[in-house]
């Protein structure tokens, strides 16, 4: 994997399950993520993109957001709804993104897998040639869902990890240790994993 420059913008597609069984971390999501944005303050700078899906079919995509007041703002706005999983059209926006506009990670947060795992592969798979590492992060047990997880992680060059259900210092590490990646890349990475155990938990996992 190729690193990055320090000084350059990372650029991270950050991708949450909207669905009615994730509002307690959707709300939690809104207030850690301005931590994503203090982690890569201190290495570069940081883009991110809200992509979330909720609803029947409803897939939505922000503009880049370059601060984490306009990204509070945003994703205070947005109300979790019943609906399936729609992961696969995030992954082929992750997709698009890589090619159009230079993605240098995604960080997915969800709980549950409902569709195809091998389209989701074979999507997953696009995003490991163009070396974009996806970290999955998933809130509770279900086995479905951490197969499919661990499988986009794997295929993509990136890390699975579990937070326990309401775990904001869980999520709270991995959302830093993602961003952190994003500006400054694996020695980034690997600098933070010196202080924070959810870095260490990402680059263990994270192809060399």
């Amino acid at each position: 994997m190729s690193p990055y420059a320090s000084d350059g913008r990372g650029r991270l597609l950050f991708a949450l399950d909207a669905t009615m069984s994730r509002q307690p971390t959707w709300d939690m999501a809104c207030t850690l993520q301005a931590d994503m944005f203090r982690e890569a303050a201190g290495i570069g700078s940081l883009d991110i993109r809200l992509v979330y899906y909720r609803g029947l079919d409803e897939c939505r995509s922000s503009g880049w957001i370059p601060d984490s007041a306009k990204l509070a703002r945003l994703m205070s706005a947005i109300d979790c709804r019943g609906g399936n999983t729609q992961i696969g059209k995030v992954l082929s926006h992750a997709r698009n993104e890589a090619v159009a506009s230079g993605i240098r990670a995604v960080v997915f947060v969800g709980d549950a897998m409902e569709e195809s795992v091998d389209d989701l592969c074979a999507k997953a798979g696009e995003l490991g040639l163009l070396k974009v590492p996806v970290f999955m992060f998933q809130e509770g047990h279900d086995a479905m869902a951490e197969q499919a997880f661990r499988e986009i992680a794997r295929l993509t060059g990136g890390a699975w990890c579990r937070f326990d259900p309401g775990a904001a210092s869980q999520l709270r590490e991995l959302l830093r240790a993602a961003a952190a990646y994003a500006v400054g890349g694996r020695e980034a990475l690997r600098r933070l994993s010196t202080t924070v155990t959810g870095a260490t938990r990402l680059l263990g996992q994270m192809k060399p």
